[in-house]
C-alpha cells in the first residue's frame, strides 16, 4: 500500500473526487475490504467453522468498541442497524402515563420513530425542541433543551451533534439534568463515534448506539450500543439462541435456559456471528483506535474551519465555532441562492456532499486535504455572485 494508512491512497478514491461525505456512507479502507473478503472466503469450507468461531469475534468487537467509548466490554451489544439499538432502549426505558420525551427537532427518524411508538404505548407524549432563528443559535438551543427537561420528564434521546448540519449538542450538562429530574438519556452516536472523542464515564448515557458504516468506517447493516445498568433486565427484541447462558456448548442446546448472558448480550441480534462482516468491524475498529478520534476531530475540524470562513465571508450562515462538531459543517444558502442548483454543480464537479435539511452538510475524514475545499469555495463564491 502506498503512502500513509490514513490517506486517500489507502481507499478507493479516484484523484478526480473530492468525497466530503462521510457523514452519508464511509469509503471502505482497502484493510476493511480485505477483511471482508478473507471473511466471505470462510463460508467456502464450513468444516473449518467450529462452535469458536461464532464466539471469539464477537467479543473481539466487544473488546475494541469498549476501548473506542471508555467502557466495559460486557456492555457492548452487536446490532444491525442504529434504529434497531434505539428501539431496544425505547422499549425498555419503562415510559409511564404523562412522561415527556425529550427530542431535538429534525433529528434522525430512526430516533424518532421508536419513541414514538413508546411514547403511544405508554400514554407518555413526544416533546420536539426546536432550534431558534437568529445569532448564537447553538447555544440558545442548547439552552432551550435544558429547560425542556423538567421534572415528569422519562427520556431525552439525541445525537452528540445534529446530523443535518454539526450542531454540538452539550451532553454532559443534559446528561446532568437527565439525571436530576430521573430521565434516561440515550445518545444516538452514528454521526459521531469514530469521528470525536467520546467518553462513557464522562456522558454517563444510559445507553450509546452507533451506526457501523459512517464514522466508525465499517459496512453496511452493522451497529454497536453500549448499554449501562438501567438496562440490564430488559427484555430484547429477539429471543435469540446466542444470547443464554451456556450457548457455547453446542451439544448441550437442548438444554433450554432462560436466563441470559450477562450485560448487553441479551439486546444482541440474532445470527451476529457473521463471518464476512464482523472482521470488517473488527479491522476499522483497529484502524480508528490506531489513528484516534482526537486526530480524527483535528484534521477534520482544520478543514471544516477553513470553509467555514470561507463561506461566512461570502454570506452563508454557518454555526458557531464552539457549538458545531469538528467534522460537519451545515452551510446554508443566502437568500435567492437555490441550495439544490448549488447541489447539482457540486456534482458536477466530482465534489460529492449531502443536501440536509436546510443545509448543504460537508463531512470530510483524514482522506481529505485542504485542496479538497478549492473547487468547492469556488461553487459558493460564483452562487453567491463573487
Amino acid at each position: 500500500m502506498n503512502g500513509t494508512p490514513w490517506d486517500r491512497t489507502a481507499f478507493s478514491l479516484p484523484p478526480e473526487i473530492r468525497y466530503l461525505n462521510c457523514a452519508y456512507m464511509a469509503p471502505l479502507h482497502r484493510l476493511v475490504e480485505e477483511a471482508g473478503i478473507r471473511g466471505v472466503l470462510r463460508k467456502r469450507t464450513p468444516w473449518r467453522l467450529g462452535a469458536e468461531d461464532f464466539f471469539k469475534e464477537s467479543e473481539e468487537i466487544r473488546r475494541l468498541f469498549g476501548r473506542l467509548v471508555g467502557g466495559e466490554p460486557e456492555r457492548v451489544a452487536l446490532l444491525p442497524s442504529a434504529s434497531y439499538g434505539l428501539s431496544t432502549a425505547a422499549r425498555n426505558t419503562g415510559l409511564t402515563r404523562g412522561q415527556k420525551v425529550i427530542l431535538t427537532e429534525g433529528q434522525f427518524p430512526g430516533n424518532v420513530y421508536p419513541w414514538r411508538r413508546a411514547a403511544a404505548e405508554a400514554g407518555a407524549e413526544v416533546v420536539m425542541v426546536s432550534p431558534p432563528k437568529g445569532p448564537d443559535r447553538g447555544r440558545r438551543w442548547n439552552e432551550a433543551i435544558l429547560e425542556a427537561i423538567q421534572p415528569g420528564t422519562g427520556a431525552v434521546s439525541l445525537g452528540v451533534v445534529h446530523w443535518t448540519d454539526g450542531t454540538r449538542f452539550d451532553l454532559e450538562a443534559i446528561g446532568a439534568r437527565a439525571r436530576d429530574v430521573g430521565a434516561v438519556l440515550v445518545v444516538d452516536g452514528s454521526q459521531s463515534v469514530g469521528a470525536l472523542p467520546f467518553d462513557v464515564a464522562r456522558v454517563r448515557p444510559d445507553a450509546l448506539v452507533t451506526v457501523g458504516y459512517k464514522w466508525l468506517l465499517g459496512p453496511y447493516s452493522t451497529a454497536l450500543g453500549w448499554f449501562g445498568p438501567r438496562f440490564d433486565q430488559g427484555v430484547p427484541l429477539e429471543e435469540t439462541w446466542i444470547s443464554r447462558e451456556g450457548s457455547e456448548d453446542f451439544r448441550n442446546l437442548v438444554d433450554y435456559r432462560d436466563a441470559y448472558q450477562g450485560g448487553a448480550v441479551r439486546y444482541d441480534v440474532g445470527e451476529r456471528s457473521n463471518f464476512a462482516l464482523l472482521p470488517m468491524v473488527g479491522a476499522a475498529l483497529e484502524l480508528l483506535l490506531e489513528w484516534t478520534p482526537e486526530r480524527i476531530a483535528a484534521h477534520t475540524g482544520s478543514l471544516t474551519g477553513i470553509l467555514a470562513d470561507e463561506a461566512r465571508s461570502l454570506g452563508f450562515g454557518v454555526e458557531d465555532p464552539e457549538w458545531r462538531g469538528a467534522h460537519i459543517l451545515g452551510i446554508r444558502m443566502p437568500a435567492g441562492v437555490d441550495l439544490a442548483a448549488v447541489s447539482q454543480q457540486l456534482q458536477a464537479a466530482g465534489i460529492y456532499a449531502s443536501l440536509r435539511g436546510s443545509a448543504l452538510r460537508v463531512s470530510p475524514h483524514l482522506y481529505n486535504t485542504a485542496e479538497d475545499l478549492d473547487p468547492l469555495v469556488a461553487i459558493l463564491r460564483g452562487a453567491a455572485g463573487g
